[in-house]
């Protein structure tokens, strides 16, 4: 399926995916407060029209550690994306190089790092977490290095997992043992293209870059468990110190929702950072990204780069942070429902879309560049 408009997909993943993987990816923390913030607030961003500009040329173009982007625009990681497609990842990571953007493979992705670099041609971004067993990332940092990543995505606002209810309710995380086996089973059978597509024709079937420290043990069980006891909740800005003696490439950190920790990675050296609330999937309740970027941009614009995320279903939605102070954003379930609903095909249209869509907003609030998107570009500042 090709659908009309990005927020299409949604309902095409809902449709293609067993109940557990769709809810995994359409669900948030708790009420699920923050996940609707994300979308409402940035809806509710004002742009100002403006006419007779001439934008006969516009270029959304950008450079981004040391890299030329066709328009600033990056895939963020999710996890067990793979399982969402045929070897997903490696789909999603072909579709992103098509369209000259990044692609950044999680930690957790159901693709290793060799799989997805022996699918693509360039270089892509790697995802990280803290996690307990420092000789493990350790050797997971030597294989991105090997991979030819070219930038290192640390994720910092997970030191526990959230609570995802959705999850509970669905048996992904609260069905241990045979029966949880039988229900997920259950819910594949009743997606019969998944299930031959994904379920028989995609294995191997475990998460590929932490397969070795689950001993042979691939249920998802197994991996709540693993990921339970492993990430690590005394992590600290003194922890970066570690990340920089095994890596050496641009460093960018995900989860920043306070001015005070922005300036905090500024200090540290990091390269960037990214404005996220991981997708309304940790804290509930906090601020949306919409809200939390201005203030972030005035504390530390022009040190790092910044990137932002959380609730972007349209290339307008990437013009209004833009306008709010970001230099890319990343495109999160936009990709994945795509990805879900039409594979490779289905996510090279969801950029093809998002760039029309640019293209269209800056003509008509009159930038031709992705440099002239500013607050000049909002028809109210503050927003109301």
């Amino acid at each position: 399926m090709i659908a009309a408009s990005a927020l299409d997909y949604r309902e095409a993943a809902r449709r293609r995916l067993p109940h557990f993987l769709f809810e995994y990816i359409d669900g948030g923390a708790y009420a699920e407060v923050t996940l609707r913030r994300n979308i409402a607030d940035l809806e509710a961003i004002a742009l100002r029209q403006r006419v007779l500009r001439d934008v006969s040329a516009i270029d959304l173009s950008t450079e981004l550690f040391g890299r030329t982007m066709a328009m600033p625009v990056a895939l963020a990681p999710i996890g067990l994306a793979g399982l969402a497609a045929r070897r997903g990842e490696v789909q999603a990571a072909r579709a992103a190089q098509a369209a000259g953007i990044p692609f950044t493979l999680s930690t957790v992705s159901a693709c290793p790092l060799g799989e997805v670099a022996r699918g693509v041609d360039q270089p892509f971004w790697f995802q990280l977490y803290m996690i307990r067993d420092r000789a493990f990332m350790r050797d997971l940092l030597a294989q991105a290095v090997e991979a030819g990543c070219s930038a290192l995505v640390f994720t910092v606002d997970m030191p526990v997992p959230g609570t995802r209810y959705r999850d509970r309710r669905s048996g992904l995380s609260s069905a241990p043992g045979l029966g949880g086996r039988l229900r997920r089973l259950g819910q594949a059978m009743l997606r019969p293209g998944w299930a031959w597509d994904v379920g028989l024709m995609g294995r191997p079937h475990h998460l590929g870059n932490v397969a070795p420290v689950l001993g042979g043990r691939k249920g998802m069980e197994d991996f709540f468990a693993w990921v339970g006891g492993n990430f690590d909740p005394g992590i600290h800005w003194r922890d970066l110190d570690f990340i920089r003696s095994e890596w050496r490439g641009p460093l960018i950190l995900k989860g920043i929702l306070d001015p005070e920790d922005a300036r905090e990675a500024v200090k540290s050296g990091a390269d960037g950072i990214v404005v996220s609330n991981h997708g309304g999937r940790q804290l509930d309740g906090v601020l949306s990204t919409t809200r939390a970027l201005p203030p972030i941009a005035d504390a530390v614009g022009g040190s790092l780069s910044i990137l932002a995320d959380g609730g972007v279903r349209s290339g307008l939605d990437v013009v209004r942070l833009l306008a709010l102070g970001a230099d890319a954003v990343m495109l999160g379930r936009a990709w994945a429902y795509a990805l879900a609903g039409a594979g490779q095909r289905g996510v090279a249209h969801v950029l093809q879309l998002v760039e029309a869509e640019m293209r269209v907003a800056m003509a008509l609030t009159g930038a031709t560049s992705i440099a002239a998107i500013d607050r000049n570009s909002l028809a109210e500042w503050p927003p109301a």
